[in-house]
């Protein structure tokens, strides 16, 4: 069996990515080009699992990540990994989880998706970013340092800001009525949102690279090309209707109830730890997060693309 990269979360918003830029830049590598390309996914049968499999150089292969063990990385030959995790209340311990047998199983090189860079600290409100924190925290201990390993810290994902936006003009070009426009964003504190797709671009990039050591321990903020604010989303929603939005609520985290609802409330975990992701929008808008932000070596390997105003009209169209 030939050396393999392993994409965990290969159908995932980040993940699918990753497969799909993977095969290209491995055909022009001469370190990589015999390498596999390993596809996790929990359903082969699913859409995206399918497509994944048609590509050249990957094999789709369906497993749970949270069950890999030291010996199947050691079977399977991986040598490098993408991980995108889950932001569940479990996440530290499964995630370190893998983190640990990857150690143990000689794998060189880990890339995974953090989260929000102005959150990933120990006394961020919300749960999941102090998770994040906590798993860099591991990754840099002495004990990991035969590990090496990037860490993507992308601002907020641009389809959670724009869906509303996308959702409201759909709804008023059916019905011509109004519900109230409820936006996570902030009125003014200009936010780098960024495509995850763009994301996946660059882990792709950073999964072969020759020289992994300049990236070993590394902490990478992206974001996308231009920042947004709340008036401005509420401004392109009325072009695209010919109106004026009549009520608009800022800083709105409702979808948190949502979540705890539909996701959460059935299996009893902490509803206190599920709220805390009520705060984790608060270092956007305090204008944190602004494309500013972002890693030079990130503008190196793969500039972001895609507006604010490409994702409206991609959520439009989808």
């Amino acid at each position: 069996m030939t050396p393999s990269l392993l994409i965990v979360g290969a159908t995932g918003n980040t993940g699918r990515a990753v497969a799909q830029t993977l095969p290209k830049l491995l055909q022009s590598s001469s370190t990589f080009s015999g390498h596999r390309i390993i596809a996790l996914t929990r359903s082969s049968d699913s859409p995206v699992a399918q497509e994944l499999a048609k590509l050249t150089g990957v094999e789709v292969i369906e497993q749970n990540w949270v069950e890999i063990t030291t010996d199947w990385l050691r079977e399977h030959q991986v040598d490098r990994a993408f991980i995108a995790s889950h932001n569940g209340p479990n996440q530290f311990a499964e995630e370190s989880n893998f983190h640990l047998n990857a150690l143990n199983a000689g794998v060189k090189y880990v890339v995974r998706i953090s989260t929000t860079a102005a959150n990933v600290r120990s006394d961020c409100p919300a749960y999941y970013a102090r998770q994040h924190w906590a798993i860099e925290a591991l990754l840099s201990s002495p004990e990991f340092n035969n590990l090496q390993w990037t860490s993507l810290q992308p601002n907020v994902f641009s389809p959670l800001i724009m869906s509303p936006a996308a959702e409201f003009i759909k709804k008023y070009r059916k019905t011509r009525e109004q519900d109230t426009l409820r936006l996570m964003a902030s009125a003014d504190a200009p936010i780098g949102i960024i495509d995850p797709n763009e994301i996946g671009v660059i882990a792709a990039r950073l999964l072969p690279q020759d020289d992994i050591l300049v990236h070993n321990k590394a902490k990478y903020v992206l974001n996308g090309p231009e920042d947004i604010t709340g008036k401005q989303i509420v401004h392109m929603i009325e072009q695209h209707i010919g109106t004026p939005v009549k009520d608009v609520s800022y800083k709105d985290v409702s979808f948190v109830d949502m979540l705890y609802e539909y996701q959460y409330a059935a299996t009893k975990q902490s509803k206190n730890i599920i709220y805390s992701n009520k705060r984790a929008l608060e270092t956007a808008w305090e204008g944190k997060c602004s494309n500013s932000t972002t890693s030079k070596e990130i503008l190196e390997l793969a500039a972001p693309q895609r507006t604010p105003a490409d994702i409206l009209k991609a959520l439009l169209e989808g």
